[in-house]
């Protein structure tokens, strides 16, 4: 369930940079397209629904001249990682993005967060990472310049039940599409991950099986892969959505190469949506 961060994004004394390219295109993990990205900025701030906790960032933008007013697609990071894990090292979506913008799909940009290490992006007992999502991040995008009239929300594991909980909770009139990949959801309290939830009650308050009715209207995209401790329950969440989600379940398991082999149809799936906000 762990997809930990790797490689280091460069840091300046104002906190904001043009952030390193890594890593080379000649070690470019499998599946990721060689397309040269765009401008990766980086940035930190305390948040105060982290308890002030420093919380870094990174916007990844397509490539070519700056564009006004980019829509956005938040990437939710999964358990022991961080908004690193999107771009450095084995994901590499800025390449991905990149590569959609170059065979014709519409630009939008592609921002990730700091989210905790094990706080699933739900109010917790000591923090909340929803609201540094709602009422912290996403205002920081908007004062960037990035649209954030409606966003696209995507994540896995730990970030797929981040993004179809925040999914849920902004509704349709703020998320124009959502994509969840392997995402860490259970029927039942006693099947979740330690420290996934506070407790029972904190469970049953945010479960996704008990607020489905919440994403009506959104477009949706759900990702397993079939030797995925999390695919069977990844059936039986997309066969209790109507209508059925795009995307599905295939040959791969929980780790990066398997998401690799998602993203580029997420990423078309994604700006197909935001075009059409």
């Amino acid at each position: 369930m762990l997809l930990g961060g790797v490689g280091a994004l460069a840091t300046a004394a104002a906190g904001l940079t043009a952030a390193r390219l890594l890593p080379d295109r000649d070690r470019l993990p499998d599946g990721v397209p060689a397309t040269t990205p765009g401008r990766l900025v980086s940035g930190s701030f305390t948040s105060a629904a982290r308890h002030g906790a420093r919380t870094g960032w990174t916007v990844a933008y397509p490539p070519g001249p700056a564009r006004d007013h980019l829509p956005v697609l938040i990437s939710l990071h999964g358990r022991g990682g961080s908004h690193r894990d999107s771009f450095a090292g084995s994901l590499q979506l800025h390449r991905y993005l990149a590569d959609a913008v170059a065979h014709g799909s519409a630009p939008f940009a592609l921002a990730a967060v700091d989210g905790g290490d094990h706080e699933y992006w739900h109010p917790r007992r000591d923090t909340d990472p929803a609201a540094l999502v709602i009422d912290e991040f996403l205002p920081l995008l908007g004062r960037r310049g990035l649209d954030t009239t409606r966003v696209g929300l995507l994540g896995w594991s730990m970030g797929g039940y981040g993004a179809l909980y925040l999914a849920g909770r902004l509704g349709r009139s703020k998320v124009a599409v959502a994509v969840a990949e392997s995402p860490a959801v259970w029927h039942r309290a006693g099947q979740s991950a330690d420290g996934a939830f506070d407790d029972a009650d904190d469970f049953d308050s945010h479960a996704i099986f008990g607020r489905l009715e919440l994403l009506d209207g959104i477009p949706l995209r759900l990702d397993c892969g079939a030797s995925d401790g999390f695919a069977a329950v990844t059936r039986d969440l997309r066969a209790a959505l109507s209508p059925t989600p795009a995307g599905g379940i295939s040959p791969g398991g929980h780790d990066a190469g398997y998401w690799r082999s998602q993203a580029a149809a997420q990423l078309r799936f994604v700006a197909g949506q935001l075009a059409a906000r």
